[in-house]
């Protein structure tokens, strides 16, 4: 085991080091074993291609949803939420019970945009139709098949400025987290209160299909709420001790992940703007969510595949024999990121409000649906994850870039012999879901497309893009009828 561990080492090592060496890795490689048994090592570089691609939806499944109008340097989005509420089974309200009032309560954990900008939220019930729990339901949705916004829910529209924080409440860290407290109409209020006993969440999404979270004028700030819920107050007769009191209590209805809750997202003039961001593809290339662009980074698998082995091969009259196992050392693929953020919350602009994605997937693009509609998570056939890096130029300069390693990935390719002419992959902006399991395995249980506001601008592969490739061959045993 231990020399074998030896062998890989000093290969990998040779590898490196005649990385440089083109020219010279042939001869070398081949001096390393006898010719039986021979060890190849060679170094390429092969052009990619990059271009943006307009992203009409992503699954709505995100932990945080959006809610206002931002308008930015790459247009104007809108967004709004609909969401059902959870049924407190086996609940009901204790006899001779009497409603007080109902209030709507969202929490924010923050926002995108001019913080000091009024907006305004309505809420409607949604009427028309409901959510499966298993259904899956994307971002561009039509809320007019779920809700006519006949039905309002609040007495009046509630106007909200994000850094106001009015109905702030700590939490079991003692940090404070805004939330915007609505009280509900006295419509909605006898229709909610009518509903007295919950024996099953199927049964309430019959008579409460849910609500419809929108705005009707901002377009400076973005929420990203957190949670949504519905209280009841109420209050009911009591008697201990032979003495007849007043219990008053409340009834919470939460948006939790029992239930669905789906971001409706509309971007009005998104054609113009991606086409005026095309005009820069030479030079710059973009990745904006959610649901608004990717860019798409394109490998010569072909020219790849047959450059590799040609030397894994060699003829035998009329046959072309594959003499050894190719294996991909290094590839390697930089995504320099241009966009950066120097200044404090305080200080952004229109220009800042949207900032580079954390966590950046490249994703083989006929992949893309299977993978987040089966919750899949990155492996090396499929999706290569990067956390976004920063660094330091020659001039001591913050540099920003994601970096891929493709070795695993193109050994796996090759091995599978595939013949597609073209690998074509996404880079994708991504949240990661923490593993809460205690297991050791992966630091996340689900990886998802990010439904939060971000733009990365990226160096196109014209403009300074280059894929180099070290790889070798192993020779493949022989087998005969004495062995």
């Amino acid at each position: 085991m231990n020399k074998r561990i030896s062998f890989y080492t000093i290969l990998i090592v040779l590898a490196y080091c005649l990385a440089g060496c083109k020219d010279d890795v042939k001869s070398a490689g081949q001096a390393v074993l006898d010719d039986d048994d021979a060890v190849v090592v060679y170094a390429d570089t092969f052009p990619i291609w990059s271009m943006m691609d307009s992203c009409e939806a992503i699954i709505s499944q995100a932990d945080s949803f959006l809610l206002g109008e931002l308008e930015s340097r790459y247009g104007l989005v809108r967004s709004s939420i609909l969401t059902q509420l959870a049924c407190p089974v086996g609940f009901s309200y204790p006899e001779g019970s009497v409603v007080d009032s109902i209030c709507l309560f969202m929490y924010y954990s923050s926002w995108v945009g001019d913080a000091n900008a009024p907006l305004a939220i309505n809420a409607y019930l949604m009427d028309k139709g409901t959510f499966n729990y298993s259904g899956v339901y994307p971002t561009d949705l039509k809320i007019d098949d779920y809700c006519s916004r006949t039905k309002p829910v609040l007495t009046n529209r509630q106007i909200v400025v994000a850094s106001e924080k009015m109905d702030s409440i700590a939490n079991e860290s003692g940090t404070y987290i805004p939330v915007v407290r609505m009280r509900v109409n006295d419509d909605f209020m006898d229709y909610f209160w009518a509903m007295k006993s919950f024996e099953s969440q199927e049964a309430f999404n019959k008579q409460f299909n849910g609500l419809l979270l929108e705005t009707s004028f901002g377009s400076s700030t973005m929420l990203n709420i957190s949670d949504i819920a519905l209280g009841v107050y109420y209050h009911f007769p009591y008697s201990k001790a032979g003495k007849d009191t007043t219990v008053t209590d409340m009834k919470a209805f939460y948006a939790n992940s029992e239930i669905r809750t789906v971001n409706h997202l509309d971007y009005p003039d998104k054609k113009e703007w991606i086409d005026e961001l095309l005009n820069d593809s030479d030079t710059y290339n973009y990745i904006i969510s959610p649901a608004y662009a990717y860019t798409r980074v394109t490998f010569p698998m072909e020219s790849i595949v047959d450059s590799i082995m040609q030397h894994m091969v060699e003829e035998e009259g009329d046959l072309i024999i594959e003499t050894k196992r190719p294996y991909v050392n290094r590839a390697y693929v930089r995504i320099d990121v241009t966009n950066k953020y120097t200044g404090s919350e305080a200080d952004k602009t229109s220009a800042d409000w949207l900032q580079p994605a954390q966590y950046m997937l490249l994703i083989k693009e006929s992949s893309m649906k299977r993978f987040f509609t089966e919750r899949e998570l990155p492996s090396d056939t499929c999706a290569l994850l990067s956390t976004l890096v920063q660094g330091t130029d020659s001039n001591g300069d913050a540099i920003y870039y994601y970096n891929y390693d493709m070795s695993d990935f193109l050994t796996n390719q090759l091995r599978k012999h595939t013949t597609d002419s073209e690998l074509k992959m996404m880079l994708v902006p991504v949240t990661l879901v923490a593993n809460s399991s205690g297991t050791a395995a992966s630091a996340y249980s689900a990886v998802r497309q990010q439904q939060t506001m971000s733009a990365t601008q990226i160096r196109s592969a014209k403009n300074g893009m280059k894929f180099e490739i070290v790889y070798s061959g192993f020779s493949i045993p022989s087998f005969t009828d004495e062995d």
